[in-house]
């Protein structure tokens, strides 16, 4: 009887620990995401397993290329997934699908985007982002909902940036989808 109670014992004591760990991990560090749609084919597939980095961004500030999960502004308990394109104070301009940046000091980027999915050539925005607002847009542009439709994403709504993608197996990587984009 004494080593059924020893073993139960350790196994709750197990548990407990293994709760204390895993919870606050999950609620401050890192949580899964499963990638849910075609916005962003070609560089995450609908049912992609990733888990989001959500600490990063306490420390340093998003940057142009980076993937991120956030609350969809118009229903912030909806996540959505997306590439940053422009920062606060940009003027983020699309004329006829392609994007370019005006930054504050007057200088413009363009810049290749090899990870888009063609953009309907007739399309033309223009957008001055403010203080704490990002211009994101998802990879596959003609079926994607960002902020050519719903406006700039407010700094509060970004959960993370995309750290790891374990499923499916033949695509393991860190910082998937990551592009260096000029900042």
């Amino acid at each position: 009887m004494k080593f059924v109670e020893r073993a139960l014992r350790e196994i709750v004591m197990f548990v407990l620990l293994a709760v204390l760990v895993v919870l606050p991990v999950r609620a401050f560090v890192a949580q899964p995401f499963i990638v849910d749609g075609e916005s962003m084919h070609p560089t995450f597939e609908n049912a992609n397993y990733l888990i989001i980095d959500e600490i990063s961004y306490r420390f340093k500030e998003p940057v142009r290329g980076d993937v991120i999960v956030f609350r969809y502004p118009g229903d912030p308990s909806a996540f959505y997934i997306k590439r940053i394109i422009g920062l606060p104070g940009e003027t983020v301009s699309i004329l006829r699908g392609e994007v370019s940046i005006t930054r504050m000091n007057g200088e413009t980027l363009t810049f290749p985007e090899p990870y888009v999915v063609s953009e309907d050539a007739t399309y033309t925005l223009s957008t001055t982002l403010g203080e704490g607002e990002y211009f994101v847009l998802g990879d596959n542009r003609p079926k994607s909902s960002d902020s050519r439709i719903w406006g700039p994403l407010p700094r509060e709504d970004i959960v993370g940036r995309a750290f790891l993608r374990l499923l499916p197996p033949s695509s393991i990587s860190v910082f998937p989808g990551e592009a260096a984009l000029p900042q």
